[in-house]
């Protein structure tokens, strides 16, 4: 862990395709226990993926590697995931519907219009709603949800002292009329996405 918490990837951060080839493997099993504690399930079907520097500076990473679309795709990506690393006010996450047959998944998506407007975090009894990007919308004009959202918990410096203390109750909640789901944050967890939020 550095000194000063890094919240935006260069292009002179990215490595050179041979250079990460050689440490790909390394780096995964590095990311494995990183991606663990950053990952909450809510229900059924639904997940909650934390992101910092380090998730989405290997997936930029894996993007370049697999797709190899040079500088003008290193941008690309660049400007797709740099917003998605905590500014040290919020927390982010990667939210994904996850039902493997897709014929159920089709059915449920539909039940689930909006259903990122009904996502929320609670810091004490204190409810922080889900802002979501802004560059697409994530549920058709038919009422379909998206598979996949991404999710900015925006927090007061009152509300960061308030989930630092582990004495204050944090739960993640999700109150779509088809899909209501609580869940704690607790553990290494915690301890994990305390770290995305400065003091």
């Amino acid at each position: 862990m550095t000194a000063v918490k890094k919240l935006k990837i260069t292009a002179e951060d990215i490595l050179p395709l041979g250079e990460y080839k050689r440490i790909r493997k390394e780096h995964k099993q590095k990311l494995i226990p990183i991606k663990k504690n950053r990952r909450v399930e809510i229900g059924p079907f639904a997940t909650f993926y934390f992101e910092n520097y380090e998730t989405m500076w290997s997936q930029i990473q894996e993007m370049l590697y697999i797709e190899q679309g040079g500088d003008e795709q290193l941008q690309d990506e660049l400007a797709a995931y740099n917003p998605l690393i905590p500014n040290g006010s919020e927390l982010v996450a990667t939210f994904m519907i996850e039902i493997d047959d897709p014929v159920r998944r089709d059915f449920m998506l539909r039940q689930l219009g909006h259903i990122e407007k009904t996502i929320y975090l609670s810091v004490g009894g204190e409810k922080i709603y889900a802002v979501p990007e802004q560059e697409v919308e994530r549920t058709t004009e038919d009422g379909k949800a998206s598979s996949i959202h991404f999710l900015h918990f925006p927090l007061t410096d009152a509300q960061k002292s308030a989930f630092k203390d582990h004495a204050t109750e944090v739960q993640l909640g999700i109150e779509h009329e088809k899909y209501g789901h609580i869940t704690l944050i607790k553990g290494d967890t915690r301890i994990a996405l305390a770290e995305d939020l400065d003091n």
